[in-house]
């Protein structure tokens, strides 16, 4: 999740729904916002007894391999970005691909409607996607924390990008720079909006899942056909932006065809195997 939470147009949320811990972690995440909500309300005892409820192991064993994959990759990624993006773009349009096949069987019940829902989702977020974003220099500090809260929101929603959002806000640049340079300052300021926006968000969510959970999913299956824009390995325009943050999209090159069609194959085949995976740890 963290691997993918770093590249522009991939949600860590895909991986999740992908491995079958999606309604997992949304439970967890929501069930840990209630109880900050208690505690900063005066209820501290109610606020202990529900934090005791969640599942820690599962948690820290699931933050620790986020930050370990943040920290670790973040260079390597911004790496592969300047100098394959053809190739990362394809593998990465591969996997969400795939997941969105894999997503279908999640639904409990498909009806025209749901098929609607799927497909005009996924319509909107291609044109959205379809913004050309720049670039802010020296963000503002309240600037920095509203980046963390939308990118984290971002991050729960399998398609939508909290990269790819700070791409269109015209701050990966800075933040990933600030990560990389451990920049103390900058990363407290995007990990307190997270946490807001994580609060906030997460309830909601649960929500919709436990009331709606058909529309829901649909609505995440189209977010992420949507989001396949982003990645498309041939983009027009600037071509050192091949593959990510230039969502114009063009025809494919010769040269680099093969070598995008087998990494996404490639990719596509790793996420129906991790799909087969999750679905065997699924408890019954």
């Amino acid at each position: 999740m963290g691997a993918a939470d770093v590249v522009p147009g991939v949600s860590g949320g895909t991986i999740a729904l992908l491995l079958g811990i999606y309604d997992r972690l949304v439970h967890q995440i929501a069930q840990l916002s209630t109880a900050a909500g208690q505690v900063l309300r005066g209820r501290l005892r109610l606020g202990l007894a529900t934090a005791r409820r969640a599942e820690w192991a599962f948690l820290a064993s699931l933050l620790t391999g986020i930050a370990i994959a943040v920290l670790g990759l973040v260079e390597l990624v911004r790496l592969g970005i300047d100098r394959q993006p053809v190739a990362l773009s394809a593998a990465f349009f591969g996997l969400v691909a795939m997941t969105v096949v894999t997503t279908r069987r999640e639904v409990r019940q498909w009806r025209p409607g749901l098929a609607a829902v799927a497909a005009a989702t996924a319509v909107v977020v291609f044109v959205l996607l379809g913004v050309r974003p720049g670039s802010v220099a020296d963000p503002a500090v309240v600037v920095i924390i509203g980046a963390g809260a939308l990118g984290v929101c971002a991050m729960i929603l399998p398609g939508i990008s909290g990269a790819f959002i700070l791409l269109l806000l015209g701050l990966y640049d800075p933040i990933t720079e600030a990560v990389a340079d451990r920049h103390i300052a900058t990363v407290a300021l995007f990990a307190l909006g997270a946490v807001i926006g994580l609060g906030l968000f997460s309830r909601l969510l649960q929500r919709l899942l436990e009331r709606r959970r058909d529309v829901v999913i649909a609505v995440l299956m189209g977010l992420m056909a949507g989001s396949l824009r982003v990645l498309w390995p041939w983009p027009v325009g600037d071509p050192e932006a091949e593959g990510f943050g230039n969502s114009a999209l063009g025809a494919p090159i010769a040269a680099d065809a093969a070598v995008a069609f087998v990494t996404a194959g490639a990719a596509a085949l790793v996420a129906w195997i991790l799909h087969r995976l999750g679905a065997q740890r699924e408890p019954r």
